[in-house]
């Protein structure tokens, strides 16, 4: 199977979604710059970063380490299959983010 190319040339990159939950006790002032550290690995490997949105602070359905509560984030980004993966590695490893749920946007 050969390798898809996007408009940029780029092989095998893909188009991803990845909503994160951070612990409540970070401060909601620097959740930007502490979560644009977290995900340096994307450009660092060629990918791009499109979106960060930002949510906030919401109540759980159901405990999450016994938290009732989160910040949610929903990053839009731009890399090869691997990179997404490694991202998704690092986010677990770190003590602040409780959950995360990465996807891949489909081409329609």
């Amino acid at each position: 199977m050969a390798a898809k190319t996007t408009g940029g040339g780029y092989q095998n990159m893909r188009k991803y979604e990845m909503v994160v939950i951070l612990d409540p006790s970070v401060d909601e002032r620097t959740v930007n710059q502490t979560f644009e550290k977290l995900v340096q690995v994307v450009p660092n490997q060629g990918g791009t970063i499109d979106e960060v949105d930002v949510w906030g602070k919401r109540k759980f359905a159901y405990e999450i380490d016994k938290k009732t509560e989160g910040i949610y984030i929903v990053l839009s980004f731009t890399a090869k299959s691997e990179t997404a993966q490694e991202l998704d590695r690092q986010l677990g490893l770190n003590e602040s983010v409780l959950r995360t749920k990465l996807m891949r946007l489909d081409a329609n």
